[in-house]
């Protein structure tokens, strides 16, 4: 069913396609691929590949003398993935659950987790199945946000925080993982070396109700008595008028095997 607020909940893999085709997400996107330092003839796992988003450009960056692992647990998403990957016949689409990779152990030298860990049931049990399936010297590349950081600027502050507020607490699983990853990462036996915080900026208000949710998730709190529903019109209104915006941090992890 349609929100009353904003847009109705895009497909996943529709909403993971657009997010990654903007500014910030590109931006984050080719600057872990850059410190991942992936080689030709090498063996890369991106787990909870979704619709494949990725794959191409570490295709090749592997080449046809190296092989590409992507794993997620969701058939529509592999589906496409395979689609996406049309004639690399050096990629492989998996069926699989991060909490139980189907990987060999020590066979990975590169390996990729991009804002899945903020949805799994265990993140720490999913860092320790990557640590199982990379070779030691192996890098591996993190990317989490901290929904605690999201800010929406409105003249209402205190709905701007409430609905913060709601995010965090209803909305996603593990919402503030992005500052837990270098923590989560050298407790599962990996050294640290880079941590990165970026900023995606929103200042287009239809393209962040899409990502960021705000009339979806906003209906949501009004329907679940975290905000009252007149204040939550009003503040969503004021942002549709504009001038608009809205940001939040998102945290990269470089470590080592």
């Amino acid at each position: 069913m349609s929100s009353t607020l904003g847009v109705s909940r895009p497909d996943q893999a529709s909403y993971m396609l657009r997010a990654a085709a903007g500014d910030a997400g590109r931006a984050y996107k080719q600057q872990m691929l850059d410190l991942l330092d992936v080689q030709a003839g090498q063996t890369v796992l991106d787990v909870g590949c979704g619709p494949g988003t990725d794959l191409p450009a570490l295709a090749e960056r592997v080449g046809d003398s190296g092989t590409v692992i992507g794993v997620d647990r969701d058939p529509a998403m592999l589906a496409q993935a395979r689609e996406r990957t049309n004639g690399l016949h050096w990629v492989e689409i998996r069926e699989g659950d991060v909490h139980v990779l189907p990987v060999e152990p020590s066979t990975v030298d590169r390996a990729k987790i991009d804002r899945v860990l903020m949805h799994v049931a265990e993140p720490a049990d999913a860092l320790t199945q990557l640590h199982r399936a990379t070779r030691p010297g192996a890098r591996i590349g993190l990317a989490e946000p901290d929904w605690d950081t999201l800010i929406v600027d409105a003249e209402d502050l205190e709905t701007s925080r409430a609905f913060t507020r709601y995010t965090t607490a209803e909305v996603v699983r593990h919402a503030t993982i992005g500052r837990s990853l270098a923590r989560l990462a050298e407790l599962a036996d990996f050294h640290v070396e880079t941590v990165l915080a970026t900023t995606p900026v929103f200042r287009d208000f239809q393209e962040a109700d899409h990502t960021l949710g705000l009339g979806r998730n906003m209906q949501k709190a009004i329907d679940e008595g975290h905000i009252d529903r007149d204040r939550g019109h009003r503040w969503f209104a004021s942002l549709s008028r504009g001038p608009f915006y809205a940001s939040f941090t998102l945290v990269s992890v470089i470590c080592s095997r």
